[in-house]
């Protein structure tokens, strides 16, 4: 196996574990961060990579085509972080598209290659994941649903980016009185 198979091999293996851990459902959605660049071992935004993105993007896929999740390819910083999604996605979130197609100078190599190889892709400016991977430290969190939990990924590194992963959960609401689970005896109010 190549260094290239590997990665895929890698992001498909954490792709299932957030998906299984983070107990994903069908339709929710993941979003990936990813410097191909930190992938080589380069600075984030210097040295993009379709090589590479071709192969997360493989790995990501392949865990898709077995579970019924959506995914959201995160631009980079000179696109103000907007995402791609599929017009699907869209449609179901009721998302705001905005005019811009990623290239690799502006919008990254990992973002720009899904844009190319989604059925119909289109860019949004924010969502709010219920899970993500971020690979290269590209800083995935404003696109995550309150409360994110850290999740450790088993491989900590893609080639030579680190990896984190989030799954996310409903806010804890009230005080002291307040009930978070049901049992026979928390159903009445005194």
């Amino acid at each position: 196996m190549n260094k290239l198979e590997k990665m895929s091999k890698q992001v498909e293996e954490i792709t299932r574990q957030l998906i299984t851990e983070g107990n994903i459902k069908p339709q929710q959605m993941i979003v990936i961060g990813t410097s191909t660049s930190e992938v080589l071992g380069q600075h984030i935004g210097t040295s993009g990579a379709e090589m590479v993105a071709s192969e997360i993007y493989k790995g990501i896929q392949s865990v898709q085509k077995d579970l019924d999740f959506y995914v959201a390819f995160q631009c980079c910083e000179h696109l103000n972080r907007a995402l791609v999604v599929e017009r699907e996605v869209l449609q179901q979130y009721v998302l705001e598209e905005v005019s811009v197609i990623p290239v690799a100078k502006a919008g990254g190599s990992m973002a720009t290659f899904a844009y190319q190889h989604l059925k119909e892709p289109v860019v949004v400016e924010n969502i709010k994941a219920h899970a993500g991977i971020d690979i290269g430290e590209t800083l995935i969190g404003m696109h995550l649903k309150q409360v994110a939990v850290p999740l450790r990924p088993i491989f900590r590194q893609i080639g030579k980016a680190r990896v984190n992963m989030a799954i996310t959960r409903p806010k804890l609401i009230g005080g002291q009185r307040a009930v978070y689970e049901i049992n026979n005896n928390n159903h009445r109010c005194k």
